[in-house]
């Protein structure tokens, strides 16, 4: 049979775009010819010489989740090993808590900021000392109730001034204590007016110790265990420390009750 002369079309070819230069000498195609998905590609471990330049954000805001995600004594071993953001974390997390411990034993808003400053300067400087032996949280509030009790101390004869509620907006500066949370906390939900003065009255005239325990106890909601290791104590001395601090605090308080 003598051959068909039909002739059939040739197929088209397209020439891509000049390629686009990102910079650090990587290139990417046009969008055409390359999906959006290629830097995950290349984040994957695939080898690829092709960097997108959204990655380091990327980077960042997954380390970043990765800090958040791990518990407070996870995240100062990290500290110890030279992670300033691990540190950074842990300020974040504990910076509200520690204004708030401070702002009860020491009674004055910018005093407490400072000591609570102090206290993260300090764990900060014998991060290499720490062991993992108990919770961060314990760590670190022994370092304060050591710091507040030497300010309590050093300062014994210079608080003979008009008290201040624990909780309430200081007087002169209209601010109020930078505590954990907006919630009511134990003692707010337990008493008002006149009760709240009594009872702010009557946990400032504790002995330093008892007053420390009762105010991680109450306000802070540390057990027994962790109180114990706060103050160096056995945790039968602490539940007996904790029982005569209440026992005093009953009976002061007993027309309140």
């Amino acid at each position: 049979m003598p051959k068909s002369t039909e002739t059939r079309p040739k197929p088209q070819v397209t020439r891509r775009p000049e390629a686009e230069n990102l910079g650090d000498g990587a290139q990417l195609s046009a969008p055409a010819g390359v999906s959006s998905s290629v830097s995950s590609i290349a984040l994957a471990g695939r080898h690829l010489d092709i960097r997108d330049e959204r990655a380091p954000a990327a980077a960042a805001v997954l380390a970043t989740a990765q800090r958040v995600s791990l518990d407070d004594t996870a995240l100062m071993l990290r500290a110890k090993a030279g992670d300033e953001a691990a540190f950074a974390e842990l300020v974040e997390r504990f910076r509200r808590p520690m204004i708030a411990f401070m702002y009860r034993m020491a009674r004055n808003q910018a005093v407490a900021e400072e000591l609570a400053q102090e206290v993260f300067l300090r764990v900060y400087r014998s991060r290499q000392s720490y062991a993992a032996e108990a919770k961060f949280s314990t760590w670190l509030y022994r370092v304060a109730t050591n710091l507040a009790l030497n300010h309590i101390r050093d300062t014994r004869s210079e608080r003979a001034q008009a008290a201040v509620s624990l909780d309430e907006p200081d007087d002169e500066t209209g601010r109020t204590p930078d505590v954990a949370d907006a919630r009511p906390n134990i003692e707010q939900n337990m008493v008002r007016g006149e009760r709240m003065a009594a009872i702010r009255k009557c946990v400032e005239a504790l002995p330093e110790r008892q007053r420390a325990a009762v105010i991680m106890h109450k306000y802070h909601e540390l057990d027994y265990r962790e109180i114990a290791r706060v103050l160096k104590m056995s945790e039968s001395a602490t539940k007996s420390l904790l029982f005569r601090a209440y026992e005093t605090l009953r009976v002061a308080l007993k027309d309140f009750v």
